[in-house]
């Protein structure tokens, strides 16, 4: 008889699938224009760090994101229940860009601003890594 677990998997491979699954249908609206394939990471890290969240709780952190003195939006990323913080998209600052002003953000309640291009990150890592826990509603 077999199993209906999947294998375990790791940090390592939720990057890996991650990387694999964002495109320019799941980037935030306000950075489509500048989404490349050679910067995937680019506009998503609020929706990655939502699953991320999702998978294993912890508390979101936003920052300011600056360029040359002036502010260009916001970046999330994740502090792990181990106190860990965990980014898995700072790489697409790739201009030079700093984050300032961190705090710590409840996560929104309900469906998120961004919720189609989140179920559809999921759906993509899922098909990699196998069943994740639900999102946080």
């Amino acid at each position: 008889m077999r199993c209906c677990r999947h294998a375990p998997w790791n940090l390592l491979d939720l990057d890996k699938a991650l990387r694999a699954s964002w495109a320019a249908d799941t980037c935030s609206p306000d950075n489509q224009a500048d989404w490349q394939p050679r910067n995937p990471a680019w506009g998503h890290c609020d929706i990655t760090a939502l699953l991320v969240n999702d998978i294993f709780g912890g508390d979101l952190l936003v920052g300011e994101v600056h360029l040359a003195g002036d502010q260009h939006g916001f970046h999330w990323w994740n502090r792990l229940p181990s106190g860990v913080e965990l980014d898995l998209t700072h790489e697409q600052f790739q201009r030079g860009q700093t984050i300032t002003a961190m705090r710590v953000v409840e996560r929104p309640p309900g469906p998120l601003r961004r919720w189609d291009e989140h179920l559809l990150l999921r759906k993509r890592v899922i098909e990699h890594l196998g069943p994740l826990p639900d999102p946080a509603v």
